[in-house]
């Protein structure tokens, strides 16, 4: 770990081809200003529609086209305000003008919340005559039948303007933590491996927890959580009501729970989710075997948390270059055709990507953009193998907003996380399958083949591990407990202990890292995560497999399935690239290779002794 990867960068100092180009968005601001406006006027002039939607199918279909004309404008105002947020979240330009947006999403909200109650009151033999009568409804056909499923959880036009009216409000526990978490909390400066200060940042955190120094990964560690532990109360406090919001959201639109409020929409069954929960527990003794191994090869008498995440095997220190990244994307991904690869590299050079670490800019990687922008993404680079990993996970995103962007209308130029995960994780498994195979040198192969456990660790395992904790801590106000920053402590204790097993010593401190995980404030979201991977482990495979007999079949089929966006549900969409998710099959799949990597790991290690 050199001073030069892990110190935060001067923006204003960085070439610009590191930097996203936001200005294809807005030239200027004055243009940002002119969409906000236009959005603000619309909407208002929107309301004319009240009350007479059922006149006509002319009016009503006029109705969804401005409907999606106003928020496919009030997307791109919104994207590009939280972009310039995200560049440095202590800029107060940025942060007012994010307000402003949020403010206008809920004030465009609640002058259109009449639509959604008044489609839902007319008769359904009406609104499918419509789509029979006016050609330009024939694109809203899926969005139509959709809606009517959801009826019985809609509110009269009163109560969903009500519900608009206070989303700002509604929004707030995500948006407090954001701020806090981000732009307040401090970590610190700790000492890296050759003994400089460096200052501890959400970015470089588990660079710290790689090093092969227990001094260095021990002091990070408890240098970030002794801060939360310090703030756990406040915390605990921010997602407690988040939690509340959830289930009081779903008892006032009469779902059975707040789990089964998130998955209606996307018609995910409530099995599904708790399949996953119980398949991944019951495979529970590979990871403790696995963990063990690890134990025995750090040559360590108790594995502690702040152990984990270090690689078992130290192989030489190379730095990986951003041109040694791209262009090992752009060959691992050939197996995709050129129209793909040549995407990826036209994106590489248009700036799609907002490359370094950056003081006050938001940590992590993401893929971003609205339905008329570039699809951006921004990273944290570090010159790491995992920076690989991440930029060809985040160009999966990217190039799935691409295909589907390029092949839908506006109103399924979206995917739900159920779908992105795919997109992304197939690009990774296409990656890693090619490091492993084409590795001659012994010890590099164990490192990659560990680094691939460690995916699946941190993807199938640990998301699964915090689906459990969201279920809990939500059936714990579901059944009117109150849930203190005490009860989410113990109980993330608690399954921690269960997931990790006896050869690991929890160290006190972890039981607040619930506390840092953003993720947790969008309800029932990071199980897909886990889903998403055991779905991507089938269609790399297939595609391998196809490739290697020289068909194109499931790669074509694959693309298919990047185009679809939300024209249909998430599982249906699925069955285009071959796999059905509501079967337990492809998590017990993934169980099986995860339990194969293990067992290959322990035969190299033993071999070699």
């Amino acid at each position: 770990m050199s001073e030069k990867n892990t110190q935060v960068k001067d923006r204003k100092t960085l070439d610009i081809k590191y930097i996203w180009d936001l200005e294809s968005m807005y030239p200027n601001e004055e243009l940002w200003e002119k969409d906000f406006n236009s959005v603000e006027k619309l909407s208002e002039d929107f309301t004319k529609f009240s009350g007479h939607l059922g006149e006509s199918a002319k009016v009503f279909t006029e109705a969804m086209l401005i409907k999606d004309s106003i928020y496919r404008n009030l997307e791109k105002v919104f994207c590009y305000a939280h972009m310039r947020k995200d560049e440095n979240n202590k800029e107060d330009r940025y942060q007012a003008m994010m307000n402003r947006c949020q403010a206008l999403i809920a004030t465009t909200g609640a002058k259109m919340s009449f639509f959604a109650p008044e489609m839902l009151s007319l008769p359904k033999e009406r609104l499918l005559g419509y789509l029979k009568e006016d050609s330009r409804l024939k694109i809203y056909d899926f969005a139509i039948r959709s809606a009517l499923r959801e009826k019985e959880h809609v509110l009269t036009t009163a109560e969903e303007n009500l519900l608009a009216q206070v989303s700002e409000v509604l929004g707030a526990p995500d948006d407090i933590y954001s701020m806090f978490s981000n732009a307040e909390m401090k970590f610190g400066e700790t000492k890296d491996e050759d003994g400089k200060n460096v200052e501890l940042t959400h970015g470089n955190y588990i660079k710290f927890m790689e090093s092969r120094n227990r001094e260095v990964r021990k002091n990070a560690f408890t240098n970030m959580y002794e801060q939360y532990k310090k703030y756990i109360n406040t915390i605990g406090t921010i997602y407690s009501y988040n939690v509340k919001t959830n289930v009081i959201g779903s008892r006032i639109r009469k779902y059975p729970s707040a789990l089964e409020a998130s998955l209606y929409g996307n018609k995910i069954p409530k099995s599904v989710y708790t399949n996953l929960i119980d398949i991944v527990n019951d495979n529970l003794p590979t990871l403790h075997k696995y963990i063990n191994l690890k134990k025995e090869l750090l040559g360590l008498d108790k594995l502690h948390m702040y152990d984990v995440y270090v690689p078992l095997f130290e192989v030489p220190k190379t730095e990986v270059t951003y041109e040694n990244a791209k262009s090992k994307i752009l060959d691992v991904l050939q197996i995709l055709g050129e129209d793909y690869v040549g995407t990826v590299a036209k994106g590489l050079e248009e700036r799609w990507v907002d490359l370094y670490e950056t003081e006050g800019k938001t940590s992590g990687a993401y893929s971003f953009g609205s339905y008329d922008s570039k699809p951006f993404i921004l990273m944290n680079f570090a010159g790491t193998l995992k920076d690989i990993f991440t930029l060809i996970h985040e160009m999966g995103h990217s190039l799935h907003a691409h295909y589907t962007r390029s092949s839908q209308p506006f109103v399924y130029g979206g995917h739900s996380i159920f779908t992105a995960e795919v997109a992304s994780t197939v690009n990774e498994n296409f990656l890693m399958k090619n490091l492993i195979e084409n590795e001659k040198d012994s010890l590099m192969k164990k490192y990659l083949i560990n680094y691939h456990i460690e995916e699946f660790r941190a993807t199938l395992f640990r998301q699964t591990m915090f689906a459990e904790f969201e279920l809990l801590a939500h059936e714990a106000v579901e059944s009117g407990e109150v849930v203190t920053s005490q009860w989410l402590c113990d109980t993330y204790e608690r399954l921690n202990s269960k997931y990790f097993g006896e050869a690991v010593d929890g160290d006190n401190l972890i039981r607040y890292e619930w506390a840092r995980i953003p993720h947790f404030y969008n309800p029932f979201y990071v199980y897909q995560y886990a889903t998403g991977y055991s779905a991507a482990s089938a269609i790399s495979d297939l595609i391998i497999d196809d490739s290697k007999k020289g068909g194109t079949k499931a790669r074509e089929a694959y693309i298919e399935f990047l185009k679809s966006g939300d024209s249909n549900y998430p599982i249906e969409l699925l069955k285009i690239a071959g796999v059905d998710m509501s079967t337990t099959e492809p998590i017990k799949r993934a169980m099986k290779v995860f339990e194969e990597l293990v067992n290959q790991l322990e035969e190299l290690v033993k071999t070699e002794e």
